[in-house]
């Protein structure tokens, strides 16, 4: 079972959700297979939770969470994100509408990803020795053809889904902890 991909393309996509509220939100549903409430959203948005009920509602209008079945008296109102993954692309080809959108999701995305490596380097040495150890930030340059590249991604998608999969299924092992992967290949002059 593979993760299915959805491309991001529409500029009024691109725009919700380059919102810092709306990516945290996101994340915490991923991490959530069985779903969260507003009010439990609210804790790690930072916002109130009648601010990411309406957060919700945005991200559900887009297709992006959806409501999830009820943990009792239904009362609650329980959200979920589905299981994909997301490519933001507006192509080769874009307005620059398209690309200014683009160009706001993205840079929101990259603080955020970098705020979670500067948090790391911070706290690093606080970690258990074998946390310490295993933890890597690296950079390699290397000369592919855009083939070459191609297959590069693939193979390092394939395996990270592996691990992506089995925590979904929830049979992590024990003393595993959430990762970030953060993986970027790009052309560079």
């Amino acid at each position: 079972m593979t993760t299915e991909e959805i491309r991001i393309a529409d500029p009024a996509m691109m725009r919700a959700l380059a919102h810092p509220a709306r990516l945290a939100i996101l994340d915490y549903l991923h991490d959530s297979p069985s779903g969260a409430t507003a009010t439990e959203c609210a804790q790690i948005s930072g916002l109130s939770p009648s601010a990411t009920s309406y957060h919700l509602r945005t991200l559900a209008n887009l297709g992006l969470v959806e409501e999830a079945p009820s943990r009792g008296d239904g009362r609650e109102r329980v959200w979920r994100a589905p299981q994909h993954s997301y490519r933001v692309d507006a192509g080769q080809d874009a307005s620059p509408e398209a690309l200014a959108a683009e160009r706001a999701l993205l840079d929101v995305y990259l603080d955020r990803e970098n705020a979670k490596v500067r948090s790391w380097v911070e706290h690093a040495r606080e970690e258990p020795t074998e946390w310490y150890d295993a933890a890597v930030l690296s950079e390699h340059r290397l000369l592919v053809t855009a083939t070459e590249l191609e297959e590069i991604n693939k193979t390092v998608h394939d395996l990270l889904d592996r691990y992506r999969r089995r925590e979904r299924r929830g049979a992590a092992p024990e003393g595993a902890r959430a990762v970030t992967v953060q993986y970027r290949s790009l052309p560079i002059d």
